[in-house]
This record gives C-alpha cells, structure tokens and sequence, in this order.
C-alpha cells in the first residue's frame, strides 16, 4: 500500500470514521478493490470476510462531509458520493494476525491514513488476545515497508515471484510480542498524536474512531 502525494482537493471539513465494515458498503469496497489492486477479491470473498468470526474488516468512510452529504445514509442533499478512502483485513489463524490487505483509495494518499488503518488491524489484533502479526508487502513498495517498520515489523524472508501480474517478490515481515505492554504503548502514541494534528494533511481530515472489540 503505497503512500503517495495528494493530488485531489480535500476540504478542511471532511471527516472520516474508522469502523468495522458493514454489508452496505460493500459495493463500495468491491470498487476500491478495483481501483487498487485491479481485482483481488470478489465481492462473495469480501462478504466472507464480513461474516467471519476469524476475520476484521476495517473501513475509512466519510461522515457529513458538507459537500457531498453522508453517502450510507441518502441524504437527499448528496450530489457527488465521496468514495470509501481505505480499508484492511485481517485474519485470525491461531495466535496470530495475518494482515491479507491495507489499501488507501489513490485520490487520498498521502495523509498517514494507511497508518490509521494498521492501527486499527493491529489494535484488533490486541483485542483478541493474538501474540503476533505478519504479512507480505512487494519489494518496491517501499513506502508500506517503512509505514510497517514504524509499528516494530521486521523482514524475515522474501517470497520469490508472489505477485502474479508482474512476478515481483513479496518481502515477509513479522511482528512479535503484540500483548507487550511496550506495544501498546506504541499504538497509545500513534493515537495520541492524531489528537493534536502538526501537519497540514494532517489538519485537512478528521478522523474519528469507532468502538473496538
């Protein structure tokens, strides 16, 4: 998951809510799913995902953005839908989190909104009592590599041609001890630090953050 300049005018009144996913939005995924990848997943494997109890889907979605209205609600005064901005998945396999995506839609990188969205995988993870994360990332992204060694993952192998449409190598990264209190921690100061925004993307969109598990 790349993050990348902004380039779409994004208005200081924009709020975005970090959820879990809801059938409703699911066309919306299944679109975001095209823009970012071309087509990984179906929208019956997306479903899957929602209905699992060994699954988390997490969602960016606008919420009363002046200029388009809330878009999950009808309001009659939408004219133009903000699209959903990103989205993750993680599975539960044992003890640990596998991270199988984390997208941010291209119109809106750049504003450490991927690092939100790890957040809150990872803050799931927590919740459920799991002790560790990995996941795999193309080798030239090196973007997402940097964004996952800030919550501590390591590189512990290379996956030879994983990515089918350009045979590129997946590196394999791993993060122990996430039921350290060291750990949380760290995700405490990622929160905190959204509380009080120093940089200009930063202060352009809210965020705001739903219940965990």
């Amino acid at each position: 998951m790349a993050e990348q300049r902004l380039d779409r005018d994004v208005s200081p009144e924009l709020t975005l809510e970090l959820q879990a996913a809801t059938p409703e939005l699911l066309p919306a995924i299944v679109d975001l799913d095209r823009r970012c990848f071309g087509k990984l997943w179906t929208s019956d494997q997306y479903q899957r995902e929602m209905d699992s109890p060994n699954s988390d889907l997490w969602v960016l979605c606008p919420v009363g953005d002046p200029r388009t209205g809330d878009p999950r609600t009808g309001d009659s005064h939408t004219t133009e839908a903000t699209p959903l901005v990103g989205y993750g998945c993680l599975w539960s396999i044992v003890d640990e989190a596998h991270i199988t995506i984390l997208a941010v839609h291209p119109d809106y990188r750049g504003h450490g909104l991927g690092q939100r969205l790890l957040w809150a995988l990872l803050k799931s993870a927590v919740a459920r009592g799991l002790t560790r994360s990995t996941l795999e990332v193309r080798v030239s992204n090196t973007a997402a590599i940097g964004l996952y060694k800030k919550f501590g993952f390591q590189e512990v192998g290379l996956r030879k041609k994983y990515y089918s449409d350009n045979q590129e190598d997946a590196l394999i990264l791993w993060k122990n001890k996430l039921q350290d209190p060291e750990f949380s921690a760290i995700l405490a100061t990622f929160e905190r630090s959204w509380a009080t925004p120093t940089t200009e993307s930063e202060q352009r969109i809210n965020v705001t953050f739903n219940t965990f598990h």
